[in-house]
């Protein structure tokens, strides 16, 4: 099937942290706002819009982390259900514009009570869910939501040991997407699973400063498009209000707002940060497809050396089902019971030297 050139648009939004589920509203209108303003003024770049991606946090907020909240208080009073009424509202968003809507939340899960994940999602012009990402590689120590690593053993018995169980991709009209929101492309195992599952178009989501300000958010959107061929779409969070009725903001992000294309390029971008705006490009996945069957070199996907590479990971470094008995962890105890021994291990394996 082939799939014209359109535009992408990352909106890049104020994000107030919530308290309580009910004032995810607020983020939500303002988000509807720029959903709109987007979906108008991408198509100025003369191709029209069929995707849009909203950043991490646009919703909730970081409370959770930000506060060193208690995991099950935030899984009962701030914490959502996918699909529920959040999800439906996004749904009309994407059903108004025609477009696919990228999106994340801070969400539970039916098979684990009283625990809540950090989840992206897709939702199609239809309105439905097509593309259901739990994420992998919070950012430690802050974050507080549960992994499928966590819960590595109970994960497999339900989902299976496949790429599908921790890389989803969905195979949508305007390509195949998958997630892999903030931390998790600071780790490139987490773009090549998706890669090697198909992902033509990667959403990555949003990043702190100093990250941001340090150039590693750049680096990483590039390295992870390059490596892999494919779109890296990297809309950063503008300003942050740390309560829903909040009237100063701290630029927590440090813009760097960005679309890289398949071979490490930025093809749009918007840098400022602390700003309410969007950033948007050409997203052109024939191209894609025929860049990855005819080159003779840079698509390296095709040489991977999968036996020699399966030493490095023969022993394993982070601690499996590390929540699968009890609450995650709170940001001093984390440190003192992970961070920590996890140096001393890089140590003792000869690893890392003092």
């Amino acid at each position: 099937m082939t799939i014209e050139p359109y535009t992408a648009v990352g909106v890049v939004p104020h994000i107030r942290a919530i308290h309580r589920r009910s004032e995810i509203a607020a983020n939500l209108e303002h988000l509807h706002g720029l959903c709109s303003f987007g979906g108008v003024f991408g198509s100025a770049l003369g191709l029209p819009v069929r995707l849009i991606a909203i950043p991490e946090g646009s919703l909730q907020g970081f409370t959770d982390e930000a506060e060193d909240m208690d995991h099950e208080l935030y899984a009962e009073t701030c914490a959502i259900d996918i699909p529920g009424p959040e999800t439906d509202i996004i749904a009309t968003w994407a059903k108004e514009l025609k477009v696919h809507i990228i999106g994340q939340a801070k969400a539970r899960h039916p098979d684990f009570p009283k625990r809540f994940f950090n989840v992206g999602f897709v939702i199609s012009p239809e309105g439905e869910i097509v593309l259901r990402h739990y994420k992998l590689s919070p950012l430690y120590p802050v974050e507080h939501s549960v992994t499928p690593h966590d819960v590595f053993d109970l994960w497999i018995d339900k989902y299976g040991r496949t790429l599908d169980a921790f890389w989803p991709v969905a195979d949508t009209p305007i390509g195949r997407i998958g997630i892999m929101m903030a931390n998790e492309a600071s780790y490139p195992e987490n773009a090549r699973g998706l890669a090697m599952n198909g992902c033509e178009i990667a959403y990555r989501s949003a990043y702190p400063h100093p990250g941001t300000s340090s150039g590693m958010f750049e680096i990483q959107n590039r390295a992870r498009a390059l490596d892999n061929n494919m779109y890296v779409l990297a809309p950063n969070a503008g300003a942050y209000y740390g309560s829903i009725d909040a009237t100063g903001a701290i630029d927590a992000f440090a813009g760097q707002s960005m679309i890289v294309d398949y071979q490490g390029r930025i093809t749009g971008e918007y840098r400022h940060g602390g700003n309410a705006s969007v950033v948007m490009s050409t997203i052109d996945i024939g191209a894609l497809r025929h860049f990855r069957l005819n080159s003779p070199w840079a698509n390296w996907a095709k040489d991977l050396r999968t036996e020699m590479y399966q030493l490095i990971y023969e022993k394993p470094v982070y601690p499996k089902n590390l929540y699968a008995g009890r609450v995650p962890f709170k940001h001093k105890e984390y440190r003192e019971k992970v961070t920590l021994p996890q140096i001393a291990l890089m140590r003792s394996r000869g690893i890392w030297h003092a």
